[in-house]
């Protein structure tokens, strides 16, 4: 049973206004993965056109987002994440340090290898690396009074209280929540971004093509002049 039960007064009382640049990793899929289907560009903007029309209407506030930010908010999921319940509205991941983001995708690209039998090796693969700019009401769980659930908050895979909280600060008009990774082993900030009308500006603010190579033993992160290498032993521990 979950000991922190906060009332939406008290969250609202510990909320704050903040600026940050937040950084997010996805595969870099969408041009890529139709093009791959098609004989020229003009049979390619029809099947993305196409495959618009079929997909959810966007959310509320983010009709002029850049797609890498508006689609997060536009899916809901039977599959909830750390601070998103089950059939709620979608969230925005991001991370304060690339390397965190970096980190966070890596857990779950690692954790679909060794989860599927007779796979060896993923990649290397394109990734999408890109910085946003958020303003927002934010409350900061690796702070007091909340960081007393610090257990809580960095459960491996019992996001209970972590949605609970979530559903919590919507009500009480926070917009994001800062909170550590517990998928980089150097437990680098992270932030959910609750609600679409906290990016400014509407676009990224800068992005860059990655490859990431995924064993069971390591998960590689590389491009001219940078490499991330995370050990998967940590992770390995937590599965």
């Amino acid at each position: 049973m979950s000991s922190n039960i906060w009332m939406p007064r008290a969250v609202a009382s510990e909320a704050f206004r903040a600026q940050r640049r937040l950084w997010r990793a996805v595969e870099a899929q969408h041009v890529a993965s139709t093009l791959r289907l098609v004989a020229n560009a003009a049979e390619q903007l029809l099947l993305e056109r196409l495959l618009d029309e079929t997909k959810p209407a966007l959310a509320a506030g983010s009709a002029d987002l850049h797609y890498l930010l508006a689609t997060p908010f536009r899916y809901a999921s039977p599959i909830g994440s750390r601070f998103r319940a089950p059939a709620e509205s979608g969230i925005w991941y991001g991370a304060e340090a690339q390397r965190t983001a970096c980190a966070e995708l890596g857990f779950w690209r690692w954790r679909f290898l060794v989860d599927s039998a007779g796979l060896e090796s993923l990649g290397p693969s394109p990734q999408t690396v890109f910085q946003a700019g958020v303003q927002a009401q934010m409350v900061d769980l690796t702070a007091a009074p909340f960081a007393r659930s610090h257990a809580e908050w960095t459960h491996p895979d019992d996001y209970g209280a972590t949605q609970r909280f979530a559903h919590t600060a919507r009500e009480a008009g926070v917009d994001a929540i800062r909170y550590e990774s517990v998928r980089d082993p150097q437990h680098g900030a992270a932030v959910a971004v609750l609600q679409p009308t906290c990016f400014k500006p509407r676009k990224p603010l800068q992005q860059a093509t990655w490859f990431l190579t995924v064993r069971a033993a390591a998960v590689i992160w590389l491009r001219e002049g940078q490499t991330f290498e995370f050990d998967a032993r940590e992770w390995r521990r937590l599965h």
